[in-house]
């Protein structure tokens, strides 16, 4: 399910996640039954050709997720309004042409508010993951991120920026 979140601290040390998704989306009839919730972020994720090591070995897959779990609410109508106030403030505000919550219709507004259904998601674990090939020798390693920027793809280049970020932190 692809939705827009966005995260922020409120209430002293309680993490929230907030977001909205298309009212025509049967998942967000959950939150009104499923006391846990979980959201998957994925981050970049890349292929490892078991060619790219010294010695014979099985490929496998480098990448990055995290898994946060929580209890959902659903968004009152003002609530929502001013979640998505502050979502546009945050992607527009440095436009030449912001298009703000207030520049906009209250009749384009009325009607697309319709469409959506805001939530809130209080925050109660967060469990993060990389797999980066950390249990290759240093020539393999090096090996592997060499190839990676070698791929055409976005995710692979990402990971080999990772890997070496990890390599040189490492260090």
């Amino acid at each position: 399910m692809l939705l827009t979140v966005t995260i922020r601290v409120k209430k002293g040390d309680d993490y929230y996640i907030t977001g909205h998704m298309a009212y025509g989306n049967p998942q967000w009839r959950t939150f009104e039954t499923c006391e846990d919730v979980l959201i998957m972020f994925q981050g970049p994720h890349a292929y490892i050709s078991s060619s790219w090591y010294e010695q014979a070995n099985v490929p496998t897959w480098n990448y990055q997720a995290v898994h946060v779990y929580g209890t959902a609410i659903i968004l009152n109508e003002e609530e929502l309004k001013q979640d998505l106030t502050m979502l546009l403030q945050k992607y527009e505000k440095h436009r030449k042409n912001p298009v703000l919550w207030d520049n906009l219709s209250p009749q384009l507004l009325k009607k697309e508010l319709k469409g959506i259904v805001g939530f809130k998601i209080k925050v109660h674990e967060i469990q993060a993951v990389d797999k980066l090939s950390q249990n290759r020798n240093e020539e393999d390693y090096q090996n592997i991120v060499n190839k990676l920027y070698e791929e055409k793809d976005m995710n692979s280049q990402q990971i080999a920026q990772m890997m070496e970020r990890k390599l040189k932190k490492d260090k």
